[in-house]
């Protein structure tokens, strides 16, 4: 499991390099929610606009593997095969739990389109994109970004690649104990 420690650092360095970067952002404190659809409801922006994010394990070979970020629209899925085909593996997973958790500094949930690790490429794809704005959680579950899309691309210059499924089935209804207030902070 994650520690409290990596995990604040994940977030630190997070907001340390949108400052330093001079990136135009803004920063959202609201309930703990991991889940994209019901983050983005709290958030009040389209699920569209939301980065959702996920380790993928990508074998090479025999005993060779990577670790890459797919970053998709929230109402997409990750297209494993299309991940494995872009970066020329065998096969493609998720990461057990406790590796994505590792490797990221951040809990299920709150893993960001940004990688700290040179070793962990991040791949987006261009659907994501075509929005000014994507929202997504900060390394924290109750701390949420929204950051301009020029601007992510310029800090983070993720691989740009189809690596989205067909949408993803969204509930339509929200529990009430969601659907809560949130305090927006400028970055």
């Amino acid at each position: 499991m994650t520690s409290a420690t990596a995990i604040a650092d994940s977030h630190a360095r997070l907001l340390d390099l949108l400052a330093d970067a001079g990136a135009g952002y803004r920063l959202l404190r609201h309930a703990p929610e991991g889940r994209t659809d019901l983050a983005s409801l709290i958030r009040g922006h389209s699920l569209e606009q939301a980065a959702k994010c996920l380790v993928i394990r990508v074998a090479l070979g025999r005993k060779q593997r990577r670790y890459v970020i797919a970053v998709v629209p929230g109402h997409c899925r990750v297209d494993l095969e299309a991940v494995r085909a872009e970066y020329g593996g065998t096969n493609a997973s998720f990461a057990v739990r406790e590796v994505a958790e590792e490797l990221t500094g951040c809990v299920s949930g709150s893993i960001m389109p940004v990688s700290f690790d040179p070793a962990v490429e991040v791949v987006v794809d261009p659907a994501l994109l075509e929005h000014e704005e994507i929202w997504f959680n900060a390394g924290r579950l109750d701390v949420s970004v929204a950051l301009r899309t020029a601007g992510y691309l310029a800090l983070v210059r993720p691989r740009v690649a189809p690596v989205s499924a067909d949408p993803a089935q969204v509930p339509a209804q929200v529990p009430a104990q969601v659907r809560v207030p949130a305090a927006a902070v400028c970055g």
